[in-house]
């Protein structure tokens, strides 16, 4: 099912405003790595946004994953202060690892394994 306009919409505001709470509280760069939010839906209800956070060079991408769904109640509540006059009811956060950085680069190198083989003219 396709997203609708509302659903885009609250959830870009909730990209935008988790993101300067990220940099505000220091979460954007941790031990000589960056976490940044790659994507954010947003249920069709608007009860829920699953938010996809993007580790770069960061050790143990799942501990640093525990350590923000620990901070949820934090982060929640500083986003609800952000959205409360946008929004009716603040949606529950679900934290994902989104691994496309991994996939592209798997992918990358798998491509650079292929030899197509040269014609002769």
């Amino acid at each position: 099912m396709e997203e609708s306009k509302r659903q885009r919409q609250i959830g870009n505001v909730i990209q935008q405003e988790m993101n300067d709470i990220f940099q505000r509280e220091g979460l954007n760069v941790i031990q000589n790595g960056m976490i940044s939010i790659s994507k954010v839906k947003v249920t069709p209800d608007l009860m829920e946004a699953r938010i996809y956070l993007s580790f770069f060079q960061i050790p143990q991408p799942e501990k640093m994953l525990q350590h923000i769904k620990d901070l949820d109640w934090n982060l929640r509540k500083q986003l609800a202060a952000r959205i409360k006059n946008q929004v009716r009811k603040i949606p529950v956060i679900q934290y994902y690892l989104d691994d496309t950085l991994e996939y592209v680069s798997k992918m990358d190198e798998l491509f650079k394994t292929i030899v197509i083989p040269k014609e002769e003219e």
